[in-house]
């Protein structure tokens, strides 16, 4: 997780850590104090939040009988609040609400996300309200990751490294912990009470974020400290055109391109979702066991990419995840044709199999992107520029699925006719490539070490 902003939560030194340690239970090496806990929590709520993801996609579909194109766009839109995370950083800092800088944003959070989940468990039952309520629910999490990150930086500074690093392994234990959960139970729920049931279930997880706010250690503003309104809007330009002045360095901006280009191209995801329930007939609860095992399988592609590759030189990687992702992922053309069948293989083993492959692909792919990120990060400004760079990121998978829609509806695929459904995966299987065209663009880099910290769109 990065620290997109500097936080105001306590932070425990080394000798009060030590001298609280033999009273206080010690998890992943870091004494849990209620602070502490509170992290852990919100952390985990970004994980068990993904409940709702399968619940969406079959709400969009059954419910409210869009169109793969029309529910990708739906999908997309909705992400908008992880475009703009340094706008949540600087807001954070510069304007507390009740004397607090993140206290009070947290309780905000969660009030927003209860609110737009609540929404889909009751009354949304329009494409327009369902865009604005999936919105709230991306905002809460986007928002509070930004703050979350933040009192974790604070917490961890002055800190010795085995101290820090075990504070970001309790972070991502948790996550990982929130996101097998709730990939384990999304499908089954959705198949015994209903997709609104879920987004009911899902509303109750921000009220954890609102509460693990009254657990910071956070002191309030003095009033000497307040900014007006005319010294908060200095300070927003300033910051703007400190980013846009080191964005015009060719050795930040072209590599940063890249990131983008990485990203955005078309995916075929929606599509191949309503094929394999329209057409495959995949319940919600199978559906929800994939989503269980593509959870293992990421932790094992970040296993194998740390264990064995987190070496190897960036453009190398770039090259050869680009070419076996393609490869690897025009395997669902087996399945879209129905060969698998003909090689003895049945359509649930193959889904199975593939989305381990491709999942474990997909983390040892996007790994490097994190690396090349924190590569570029010009000094003084590190914070604000790498969460923008993961906005960048967060834009271009916003705009692979933008593009996957307009060729999903170019190609007449809809929720009953595949017949060019082939047609669309090879498409957006071979345009993987492209980004290869420009990875002249990371020449620049230095292949020496970086500390990475991820900072991209999670949980819904």
């Amino acid at each position: 997780m990065s620290g997109d902003v500097d936080g105001g939560g306590g932070a425990l030194g080394p000798a009060s850590a030590s001298a609280s340690a033999s009273t206080q239970r010690v998890i992943f090496g870091v004494p849990m104090s209620p602070e502490v806990y509170a992290i852990a929590l919100v952390y985990f709520v970004q994980g068990v939040i993904g409940l709702s993801r399968l619940a969406k996609d079959f709400y969009l579909k059954d419910e409210l009988h869009l169109s793969p194109s029309e529910t990708a766009l739906i999908l997309s839109i909705s992400q908008a609040p992880w475009l703009v995370k340094p706008l949540w950083g600087f807001l954070s800092d510069s304007v507390p609400i009740f004397g607090y800088r993140r206290k009070s944003y947290l309780m905000i959070c969660g009030a927003i996300g209860c609110l737009g989940w609540a929404s889909m468990a009751t009354w949304v039952d329009a494409p327009a309200t369902a865009v604005v309520a999936f919105t709230l629910g991306s905002l809460s999490i986007a928002f509070s990751d930004v703050l979350i990150d933040s009192i974790v930086v604070t917490k961890a500074r002055g800190e010795e490294q085995g101290v820090s690093g075990s504070l970001q392994s309790l972070c991502w234990g948790s996550v990982a912990i929130g996101s097998i959960v709730s990939s384990y139970f999304s499908g089954s729920l959705i198949e015994s009470y209903g997709s609104r049931f879920v987004f009911g279930a899902t509303a109750v997880f921000p009220l954890l974020i609102a509460g693990a706010s009254t657990l910071v250690q956070e002191k309030p503003v003095p009033k000497s400290e307040l900014m007006s309104r005319d010294s908060i809007f200095t300070d927003f330009k300033t910051m703007t055109g400190k980013l846009f002045q080191v964005a015009k360095r060719r050795d930040i901006w072209a590599p940063a391109f890249f990131v983008f280009l990485w990203q955005a191209t078309p995916s075929a995801g929606t599509a191949m979702f309503y094929f394999n329930t329209n057409e495959l007939g995949f319940s919600p609860e199978f559906l929800g066991r994939v989503a269980f095992l593509r959870a293992f399988a990421a932790l094992g592609g970040v296993a194998l990419y740390n264990g064995y590759l987190k070496r190897v030189p960036l453009k190398k990687m770039f090259l050869w995840t680009s070419i076996l992702g393609t490869a690897l992922g025009s395997t669902q053309l087996l399945l879209v044709s129905r060969m698998n069948l003909e090689l003895g293989i049945s359509d649930k083993v193959f889904a199975l199999t593939d989305t381990a492959v491709l999942t474990v692909l997909g983390e040892v792919s996007f790994l490097p992107v994190l690396v090349l990120a924190a590569k570029i990060c010009p000094e003084g400004v590190e914070a604000t520029f790498f969460a923008a760079l993961m906005s960048l990121f967060n834009a271009g998978g916003v705009t692979s699925e933008f593009l996957g829609a307009g060729l999903t509806q170019s190609l007449g695929v809809t929720a009953d006719n595949f017949d060019n459904l082939f047609l669309l995966v090879l498409i957006c299987n071979v345009t993987g490539l492209l980004p290869l065209a420009a990875l002249k663009l990371i020449d620049e880099v230095k292949e020496d070490d970086a500390v990475v910290h991820v900072d991209v769109e999670k949980g819904d």
